[in-house]
């Protein structure tokens, strides 16, 4: 059997859990999986996001992840009317065939969602 990586759950810094879970629910759209009180994991269509304890501001306001999503518009739209996204993140289509945009969550975490541009 050959090796073969299946996929990444991206672990996040989370100053503080509870209000991490909130976030996520009430304004990106997830639900939670676990709350383990000092670990956190959310869960959004296929994405799964874990979340870790952290009293260091620096640590989560230096942390970042990139989703690949399908209808990045939408939910570019969703995520605007929620208020969530980065001044400096708006929608874009990059030369490197990607259209994305960013979000900064409220730790700080930053997080882009993106889909290829088809030819």
């Amino acid at each position: 059997m050959a090796i073969a990586m299946k996929r990444g759950i991206p672990v996040l810094a989370s100053l503080n859990i509870e209000a991490t879970a909130t976030f996520y629910a009430d304004k990106l759209g997830f639900e939670l999986m676990s709350n383990y009180g000092n670990y956190l994991i959310m869960k959004r269509d296929a994405l799964v996001l874990h979340f870790w304890a952290c009293e260091d501001k620096y640590i989560a306001e230096n942390t970042s992840c990139y989703v690949d999503v399908q209808d990045v518009t939408g939910l570019y739209a969703e995520y605007q009317a929620a208020g969530v996204v980065h001044p400096n993140g708006t929608l874009q289509t990059h030369d490197y065939g990607m259209r994305d945009f960013a979000i900064l969550d409220a730790d700080g975490n930053m997080i882009k969602f993106g889909e290829p541009v088809e030819a």
